[in-house]
């Protein structure tokens, strides 16, 4: 059974999604949700459905992001996680701390079709630039920021008249459904790319 860590900063619904597809005979199980947030409304979720729930508030470290990821690491190696998900966790780890779970052992869903619109802002660029899909990629987080190996993607319609808030809704509802059928994948051993 893998046991998995999903790092969040705010109200996670991806990572509810993540927890709510970990039941029955799924091969993976949550073990913890680890915020940058104290206040992330995720945590009260995760507690809710019963996985160990803590922060570590990035704010006191300012911009040693070093001693930060040490304080991090501490609920981390308590929970002795084989896998983590960065489940809209809004900070940029190190190499150093991304090292240390090399090997496809961190994955991260980003709210574009890589290699397109890496970091922020990916709704806006899209409709910017004119695209008639957009979607999300999940992927294995490496040292170069939205670049790892990609693990899975989901297309979505760029419709007439689309904000950045409304196709950011879409792409969220594709997200919840990539996730957790690529988690469901890697844990089973599976690393080809899923397709929607």
């Amino acid at each position: 059974m893998m046991r998995v860590a999903i790092l969040i900063s705010g109200g996670g619904s991806n990572m509810v999604r993540l927890i709510e597809d970990m039941q029955g005979d799924h091969p993976a199980r949550p073990v913890l949700v680890l915020s940058n947030d104290p206040g992330a409304g995720g945590l009260a979720k995760a507690a809710a459905l019963g996985v160990p729930a803590k922060a570590v508030d990035h704010r006191p470290f300012g911009r040693d992001r070093a001693a930060f990821e040490a304080a991090l690491s501490v609920p981390l190696a308590e929970a002795s996680p084989d896998l983590i998900c960065l489940a809209g966790f809004m900070r940029i780890l190190t190499p150093g701390f991304v090292a240390r779970w090399d090997g496809g052992r961190m994955l991260n869903i980003h709210p574009s079709l890589l290699p397109l619109y890496p970091g922020l802002d990916t709704h806006a660029r899209a409709i910017a630039a004119g695209d008639t899909e957009a979607g999300c990629t999940v992927h294995e987080v490496t040292a170069d920021l939205d670049s790892g190996p990609i693990l899975g993607q989901a297309r979505v319609p760029v419709k007439p008249g689309d904000t950045a808030a409304t196709l950011a809704s879409r792409v969220l509802e594709a997200e919840h459904r990539l996730y957790p059928a690529v988690l469901r994948r890697v844990a089973s051993g599976n690393r080809s790319l899923l397709q929607f």
